[in-house]
């Protein structure tokens, strides 16, 4: 038997409170699907709020979709220390208030804790921001994190792919964060390009 050479590529998603749950759960969905890659979830008060609000979602679902869970409290899980070899990070959706702990280094639960180390040890951190309007204190975040090395990537929808379901409006979205974490998939299609417009009867 051949056994594959490639690296065990670990990847944590974290959900906190923020209104767009189904982000981190359908991230969670296609990670599992990808060879090689091993999920670490880790879910804030709020967010298990959210999952059960927004989808329909109780814990054990929650729990099933990934290959190992974390609790918030736990800050002596492995997650939490540098040592461990995390591939990246995803934060799917990033609340204000998770993104404000992230910025000023607080590390205060687990999910914190996790990006913190992420961002010392130079490993792509992927922050999946929802909010809207966003006030000055929203957007000096954004900034800090971004100095630090992160990727504010609010899920935004891509309307010039026609998409015809919400599902196909996340897996956008999604799409997007794998190609942030050099993860290949076929989760939504690629822009083509347009073809030439035709030429207007008078013009030269």
């Amino acid at each position: 038997m051949t056994r594959s050479t490639e690296p065990l590529r670990r990847v944590i998603v974290g959900i906190s409170g923020a209104s767009g749950a189904v982000y981190g759960a359908r991230l969670l969905q296609v990670l599992r699907e990808l060879p090689g890659v091993e999920s670490h979830l880790v879910v804030s008060g709020a967010g298990w709020r959210n999952l059960q609000h927004e989808l329909d979602l109780e814990p054990p679902a929650v729990r099933a979709l990934a290959d190992v869970v974390h609790e918030l409290d736990n800050v002596g899980a492995s997650i939490a220390s540098g040592s461990f070899a995390a591939h990246a990070m995803v934060v799917a959706p990033c609340s204000m208030r998770t993104l404000a702990a992230i910025a000023h280094g607080l590390a205060d639960n687990l999910l914190t804790r996790a990006a913190d180390v992420t961002l010392k040890e130079r490993r792509r951190l992927v922050l999946l921001a929802r909010e809207t309007p966003l006030h000055l204190v929203h957007l000096r975040n954004m900034a800090a994190v971004t100095e630090m090395g992160a990727i504010v990537c609010p899920p935004m929808p891509a309307f010039y792919q026609r998409p015809t379901s919400v599902g196909e409006v996340v897996d956008h979205s999604v799409a997007r964060v794998l190609d942030l974490l050099g993860l290949d998939s076929d989760l939504a299609p690629r822009w083509q390009g347009l073809p030439p417009l035709a030429p207007v009867a008078g013009n030269s």
